[in-house]
């Protein structure tokens, strides 16, 4: 596992809308993700909750009713990795499929 330059990362969030580089803590990856509830965040933590165990990588998130922001960062690059990359396109893709229901 490589770190990736901040550069790099933002091309590669590119294709994601609402994802945000940081250059904080060697590198962090963000989004603010709208629900239609609190049950509908607290099903999409849910969904990425389990998905992240999996892959142990978990992210860091902070949820107020509608609401839920993350940041994602890999701790053993000290930085940005394609894991964050993957759990924000991860993270996207649950977010895309409860907003259509």
């Amino acid at each position: 596992m490589t770190r990736l330059d901040i550069s790099r990362a933002a091309e590669l969030l590119a294709d994601l809308p609402g994802w945000r580089c940081e250059d904080v803590r060697g590198g962090v990856i963000k989004r603010e993700l709208v629900f239609a509830d609190f049950a509908q965040a607290f099903g999409f933590m849910t969904q990425l909750a389990l998905a992240a165990e999996k892959r142990n990588h978990h992210p860091e998130w902070f949820n107020v009713y509608n609401r839920v922001d993350i940041t994602l960062t890999t701790h053993d690059v000290d930085g940005i990795s394609m894991r964050d990359i993957e759990m924000a396109r991860l993270a996207e893709r649950i977010h895309q499929a409860l907003s259509a229901s």
